[in-house]
């Protein structure tokens, strides 16, 4: 199964570093969801939960803001804050 890089970080913490076969997330024009090989995305997010899925199972993190950017298969969530 594709695998891409996932990195989720806020000026305070990272609260995520690994691979996944999926995320699911909210941007301020409404759901996303990102597989491997995905278009190159740039996308300003809601306040609502990112859910990252992989062979190690499902993490969620509720973001506050902040910028999701996918390219070259690594994703990176930029969030204001998380909660």
């Amino acid at each position: 199964m594709a695998v891409m890089r996932v990195a989720i970080v806020t000026p305070q913490e990272r609260l995520y570093d690994g691979e996944a076969n999926e995320v699911y997330a909210r941007s301020v024009e409404g759901e996303i969801g990102i597989l491997p090989g995905h278009q190159p995305a740039l996308l300003q997010l809601a306040d609502a939960p990112v859910r990252v899925k992989g062979a190690a199972g499902e993490h969620t993190f509720e973001v506050h803001g902040g910028f999701l950017e996918f390219r070259d298969n690594q994703l990176t969530v930029l969030a204001d804050g998380a909660g």
